[in-house]
């Protein structure tokens, strides 16, 4: 089982999800650079939170025409699981894997700080270690993460349950305050049709050990490890 870290030039969280799926979930992580035009044999592909290209014309713009996205949108297209956290999640939309926009946050300024999520959506290859409603808590570091998408996109999006995880207090509740960015309809995470590519913008490898506060990001890894273990094999793109 491989599973491709994708860095581009600006990625700062591409060795926290190497990390977190190497030596916490023990999956077999590679890294992939940005320039690279096929993603080799692989499982599973992970676009990291970060900065790329400095985010120069809006978040995920560029990165979007780097030579491994062709690849990763093929391996998309295969079937092949595809995570993207918070900057990857930019580029998931960028892209077109997605549907919407991650927009500058509602106040304008940077946000970083730990944020409850609730999870909307417990069968999916990411989130099968958590049960409907877990109330998580992990990090957030952007200041592009308010989600925009019409009203069509979103009625679609809640109407086949394909948002995953909304921005919520301790005791699982909404609020204007509890959200972040000014995500619409509070969403903090979505998924694709086909059920195999999701982006989230809170950073779930920095909450897969006690000491960095938090556990609660682990499922995402554990979850997208153990569907890999009885799934498919590889596909080479």
């Amino acid at each position: 089982m491989t599973i491709a870290v994708v860095t581009f030039p600006g990625s700062n969280c591409d060795y926290d999800c190497y990390k977190a799926l190497k030596d916490v979930v023990g999956a077999e992580a590679e890294f992939r650079w940005h320039r690279t035009e096929s993603l080799g044999d692989v499982d599973a592909v992970v676009l990291p939170g970060g900065f790329s290209y400095g985010d120069y014309l809006r978040a995920g713009a560029i990165a979007r025409f780097s030579p491994i996205m062709e690849a990763v949108v093929a391996f998309a297209g295969k079937g092949g699981p595809v995570l993207g956290i918070c900057n990857g999640f930019q580029i998931l939309c960028e892209s077109g894997l997605l549907p919407g926009a991650l927009l500058r946050n509602e106040k304008l300024l940077f946000s970083s700080h730990d944020v409850h999520l609730r999870v909307e959506n417990a069968d999916t290859i990411f989130t099968r270690a958590y049960r409907r409603h877990d109330v998580l808590r992990m990090p957030i570091a952007h200041g592009e993460g308010q989600y925009y998408a019409d009203a069509e996109t979103l009625s679609l999006l809640e109407g086949d349950e394909r948002i995953v995880f909304r921005y919520v207090d301790s005791e699982g509740e909404l609020s204007h305050e509890t959200n972040p960015n000014g995500s619409a309809h509070a969403i903090a995470g979505i998924i694709n049709e086909a059920g195999n590519v999701m982006g989230m913008m809170p950073h779930p490898e920095r909450a897969v050990e006690e000491i960095l506060g938090s556990t609660d990001g682990l499922g995402i890894f554990s979850s997208l490890v153990e569907h890999l273990r009885s799934g498919p094999a590889a596909v080479t793109v």
